[in-house]
């Protein structure tokens, strides 16, 4: 498809600087946004990409700079002055009521559910079917958010931005749990957008799908803006070293087979017989599976989001209960154990959801590293903890796993998402576990960090430690995985060889598509 024509500036923002502290999130940052065009913003984590655009619709006020839209001076003070101009965003983490329906929350988040005293709930429902079925969205407007997969919840999101006729629309990560068939889903409405007229701020640290979608792309690295150039005329090895600073060559996963085809040892770490899990709505959500783990493997289970994966590892962890079924951790039957027996085991548990599960947001980089450690007798005496060793600790962590942040007595919510992750993966690896469950370590993360997660993993399987890596990315589970499996409507349907395995067909399982008398 041709792309639009675009000419004038919808959006201006001129020398934007914001602070936290003595970090300098963006620092004198100059970024345009043009009439029906899709404008990817790029950087690693941490580069200020979603800072700056929290700015633009109206969450930070800035240090700063000035903003234009539509040519005239405008002062965005909160998010409802950023849609009185048109502005949207739709988060990385959608900004939902879990125990409302899709309809109430539409209802309480737009200016439509505002004009009566009671919402007009079944007005709402008949705009978003109106919507869904004009845009494609699959959404019923009586579930909850709680039951809704990742992506629906982005739907949602998004549906109310166009509700309330947004005409600049900022989707901050927005792939990064999707399906190849989910992905190109996206994309084709973001392009049918584009064609109306509406403008797009694509946040990404994925360097193929800036070029693939956007018309222009913006590079931030480290709170400044590198440069704005046409999609066209770059490409992902000149993209990389803008954003990191040096030269990355990037490479086909596919051919590194040499990684990961090694023999693995005899030693069961995980087996999981005939397990049936519940989910949250009181259905099966994890349906007979069965599977096993050796020591020195890394095992990818790869679906869509919303298919049981999630049911799954938090079965194998011990946070949900087990229907029916075993699992079994180096022979002894943990079925239904609590998690701190688990631990027990040498297991490491890096969640799907890491502000939810995986840190404790108002608690200090120092005391989220401690979390499995605190009644470690190096750290905690008799009454009070040994707050001294616990900090020289911490830090020999910070900069082992090149966690960013001013200190170890930072807040973590005071970090970006990629060095939240981090002090995940360094409080769990730490450990030396025998058994690793990682559930979408890589997603949300930049090139840097996605390689640095990757290596760690690898590191420990060569240690010997098994790893149970759930994923929704082909090429990290073609990268590092021995055996993948795949996960649709609770079931394996497939589980296969890594190096035997073909990427389109698993993208085509991944959708439920089944091949007859087709191999994988």
């Amino acid at each position: 498809m041709k792309r639009n024509s675009y000419e004038n500036v919808i959006v201006k923002m001129v020398n934007i600087t914001k602070r936290f502290g003595n970090v300098i999130a963006n620092d004198h940052i100059n970024f345009n946004l043009k009439s029906g065009e899709i404008h990817a913003l790029l950087g690693e984590n941490g580069a200020g990409k979603t800072t700056l655009m929290n700015i633009l619709y109206g969450h930070y006020r800035p240090d700063g700079g000035e903003i234009y839209v539509n040519g005239h001076k405008v002062v965005i003070k909160s998010p409802r002055d950023a849609i009185k101009l048109g502005i949207f965003m739709v988060h990385q983490h959608p900004l939902l009521v879990e125990t409302l329906s899709v309809a109430e929350n539409i209802a309480i988040g737009t200016e439509l559910g505002k004009r009566k005293f009671i919402f007009p709930v079944s007005e709402i429902k008949e705009k978003i079917v109106e919507f869904s079925k004009k845009y494609g969205f699959k959404i019923n407007p009586d579930a909850k958010i709680w039951q809704l997969s990742a992506s629906e919840r982005q739907y949602v999101e998004i549906l109310k931005a166009l509700m309330q006729n947004a005409r600049v629309l900022i989707l901050d990560e927005p792939t990064s749990i999707l399906a190849p068939s989910e992905k190109e889903f996206l994309f084709n409405f973001m392009r049918k957008m584009r064609n109306e007229g509406c403008s797009i701020v694509f946040i990404t640290h994925k360097l193929e799908e800036a070029i693939s979608i956007s018309d222009r792309i913006t590079v931030l690295r480290k709170g400044k803006a590198v440069g704005t150039f046409k999609s066209l005329e770059t490409n992902v090895n000149e993209l990389a070293k803008m954003m990191i600073g040096y030269d990355v060559f990037i490479k086909d996963a596919s051919k590194e087979n040499a990684l990961t085809d090694v023999k693995v040892n005899t030693v069961v770490a995980l087996e999981v017989e005939e397990l049936w899990v519940l989910g949250d709505k009181g259905e099966d959500a994890v349906r007979g599976v069965s599977f096993k783990i050796n020591a020195g493997e890394i095992f990818g289970v790869i679906g869509v989001a919303g298919n049981g994966q999630s049911e799954l590892v938090e079965a194998i962890t011990g946070l949900r209960k087990v229907k029916k079924g075993k699992v079994k951790i180096f022979g002894k039957d943990v079925t239904n154990a609590h998690p701190s027996e688990i631990i027990r085991l040498g297991v490491a548990h890096i969640p799907e959801h890491r502000l939810r599960y995986g840190v404790a947001e108002n608690l200090s980089v120092a005391e989220n590293l401690l979390l499995k450690k605190y009644d470690d007798c190096m750290f905690s005496g008799n009454i009070f903890l040994k707050m001294d060793k616990i900090y020289e600790w911490s830090k020999n962590l910070i900069s082992k796993y090149s966690i960013v942040t001013p200190s170890e007595k930072t807040p973590v919510s005071n970090l970006s998402g990629g060095n939240v992750q981090r002090v995940i993966v360094a409080r769990e690896l730490s450990m030396q576990p025998k058994l690793i469950v990682a559930a979408y370590p890589t997603h949300g993360l930049d090139i840097a960090a996605t390689k640095y997660i990757r290596s760690l993993l690898l590191e420990h399987k060569k240690k010997g430690a098994a790893v149970l890596l759930v994923s929704s990315d082909l090429d990290e589970v073609f990268e590092i995985c021995d055996r993948i499996a795949v996960m649709y409507e609770g079931r394996f349907l497939a589980v296969i060889p890594r190096s035997g395995a073909d990427r389109e067909k698993i993208g085509l399982l991944m959708g439920g598509v089944l091949l007859h008398g087709a191999t994988v």
